[in-house]
């Protein structure tokens, strides 16, 4: 079966909410996605926590937005980590082979140093840097997605997470998006059986 579904992709920026409304007393007055897309119908196909920045993949399509975001289907995500310190491949082996956390074992990631990011943009606000302390950056690529699942990797590894940035959701990346922007894409997806 296939059917026309439009999508919006989009640069959430840092400490903005991946919904709509900020329903809770704590999130008053906070960015959401509200601020930045007036176009109806739109729902995200997976979260972004307030403090990541990156890519949002949001469609007007129930069972896409179904495909997109449930753990069964496994659609890889690429994420830019900055960490603080500077692991080794040693240090990344775990994240290769899965690494066991509150809530299971992890699925085996792909990661990799990485200079810098091609596509880095200032943060509002900047990490912290601390001058005795070096970062780095990672390239790490899940095909799950649990919650906080990047930062809590990283951490268990003993390397905290100072920036996190969604580069790629399946075959849509961030490429050609500033902070804020989005992008309206149409297109047919195909579907399985009934």
């Amino acid at each position: 079966m296939s059917s026309t579904a439009k999508l919006i992709l989009f640069h959430k920026p840092y400490n903005v909410l991946c919904q709509f409304t900020a329903h809770e007393e704590n999130n008053a007055g906070r960015e959401t996605l509200g601020t930045y897309i007036k176009h109806p119908g739109y729902y995200p196909a997976g979260r972004l926590d307030r403090d990541s920045e990156g890519l949002v993949v949001l469609t007007n399509n129930g069972r896409l937005q179904h495909k997109i975001s449930h753990p069964d289907n496994k659609m890889s995500k690429t994420y830019w980590v900055q960490v603080e310190g500077v692991p080794s491949e040693a240090d990344l082996k775990p994240l290769c082979e899965g690494i066991l956390l509150k809530d299971g074992l992890t699925l085996p990631a792909k990661c990799k140093l990485l200079t810098k990011p091609y596509l880095l943009t200032p943060r509002n606000p900047p990490i912290r840097v601390r001058k005795n302390i070096p970062d780095s950056w990672l390239e790490l690529t899940l095909g799950e997605g649990r919650n906080r699942q990047v930062r809590r990797m990283c951490a268990s590894i003993g390397f905290p997470v100072l920036r996190l940035i969604r580069y790629r959701v399946g075959s849509w990346t961030l490429d050609g998006l500033n902070p804020g922007e989005l992008r309206k894409l149409a297109g047919r997806v195909i579907f399985g059986k009934e």
